[in-house]
C-alpha cells in the first residue's frame, strides 16, 4: 500500500494520484506539481489515502509544495494570458486559411508551453501556423486534436433536461454508451430525444441503465406470450417498467379478446433475455443508421 492524494486541473477533469511527501494536505488545497506536461497547479479533490501500487502508475511524482499566495496570483494570471492567446491563435488559423475550430488554449503553470485544443473534420498540416506561434509566444507550442465529445466538456453549456450538462460538472471520464440503453429503457429511438449537446447519445443513459436492467428482468417482452392466474394464454402488449404492471390480450371461452393489466409477479412466462442478447427491430435498425450518419458515428463508437 502507498498514500496518496487525488489531484485535479480542471473542473471534472481526470483526477491524478500523487504522493503527498511531507506536506499535511486535504480536499480544497491547491498545490504545485510535476506532470508529463510540466510543473502545473492543481486542486486536491481527494485526501491523503493508502491504495494499492499496482493501482499506480510509476513513477509516483511528488508534491513539490502547496500553492503560495504568489501561486494562486499566477494562475489566475494565467488564464488571463488564455484568453490573449486564444485570440492570436484564431487569427493566425484564418490567415493559414485552416480547416480547424479552435476549442481552448490552456497555460502550463510554468509558462513552458501553450496548448490550443481544436477540433476538425480530418487531418490538419499545421505545422506553419506551429511556427508562427512559437515567433509569437517564445515558448512550446502544442496543438492537440479533441473529439466532438471532449469539445462539449471543456465549452459546457445546457442539456435537454434544463441542467448544465454532465461532463463539464462532475464526470470525469466518458463511460461508453450503447443504443440499447435507450432499448432496454424503453426510450425513443428519435435521435433528437437520445443525442446530447455534442451530437453523441447522451451519457446520462447510463445512470439508470443498471436499474432498468433489474427491473426489466422481470417483465416479459412486448410480444411474449404468457398465462393469467385466471389459467387464461395471452399476448403482451405494453409493459410499465417502474410500476412493475403488464397489460395483456387475452382470449376468452367466447373467443372474444381482452386487455388485461395485470402486476408482473402475477404473470408466468419465460425469464427475459439479458440484454446484451436484446435485438433491434428492422424499423429501429433504420432508425439507429439514420442517428449514426446524422452524428458521423458508428456502433462501435458508442458501444
Amino acid at each position: 500500500m502507498i498514500k496518496v492524494i487525488g489531484v485535479r486541473f480542471r473542473p471534472a477533469g481526470k483526477i491524478y494520484f500523487f504522493a503527498p511527501g511531507k506536506y499535511q494536505v486535504s480536499p480544497g488545497d491547491k498545490v504545485i506539481v510535476e506532470t508529463a506536461r510540466g510543473v502545473e497547479f492543481g486542486s486536491v479533490v481527494t485526501g491523503p489515502k493508502d491504495v494499492d501500487e499496482e493501482k499506480i502508475t510509476q513513477p509516483l511524482k511528488s508534491v513539490i509544495r502547496v500553492a503560495t499566495p504568489d501561486d494562486i496570483r499566477k494562475e489566475e494570471k494565467n488564464r488571463e494570458k488564455e484568453k490573449e492567446a486564444f485570440s492570436i491563435c484564431l487569427e493566425k488559423i484564418r490567415k493559414h486559411g485552416l480547416e480547424m475550430k479552435l476549442i481552448d488554449a490552456e497555460y502550463t503553470f510554468d509558462n513552458n508551453k501553450v496548448l490550443f485544443y481544436f477540433t476538425a473534420d480530418g487531418r490538419i498540416d499545421f505545422r506553419e501556423l506551429v511556427k508562427d506561434l512559437a515567433s509569437v509566444f517564445r515558448t512550446r507550442i502544442e496543438l492537440r486534436q479533441i473529439g466532438v465529445r471532449d469539445e462539449t466538456k471543456i465549452r459546457g453549456g445546457i442539456g435537454i433536461c434544463g441542467r448544465p450538462l454532465c461532463c463539464h460538472t462532475y464526470l470525469s471520464e466518458f463511460a461508453p454508451v450503447s443504443i440499447k440503453m435507450a432499448k432496454e429503457q424503453n426510450l425513443s429511438l428519435n435521435p433528437s430525444k437520445i443525442s446530447g449537446v455534442c451530437g453523441r447519445l447522451m451519457c446520462c443513459l447510463t445512470n439508470e441503465e443498471e436499474t432498468y436492467e433489474e427491473l426489466n428482468s422481470h417483465l416479459p417482452s412486448n410480444g411474449d406470450h404468457v398465462t393469467t392466474p385466471e389459467g387464461l394464454r395471452g399476448d403482451v402488449q405494453s409493459v410499465n417498467v417502474l410500476r412493475q404492471l403488464v397489460k395483456v390480450i387475452v382470449t376468452l371461452d367466447n373467443d372474444e379478446k381482452e386487455i388485461r393489466e395485470y402486476k408482473a409477479s402475477e404473470l408466468k412466462f419465460k425469464p427475459r433475455r439479458r440484454k446484451k442478447d436484446v435485438k433491434l427491430s428492422k424499423e429501429e435498425l433504420a432508425q439507429l443508421k439514420n442517428l449514426e450518419e446524422k452524428n458521423g458515428i458508428s456502433k462501435l463508437d458508442d458501444e
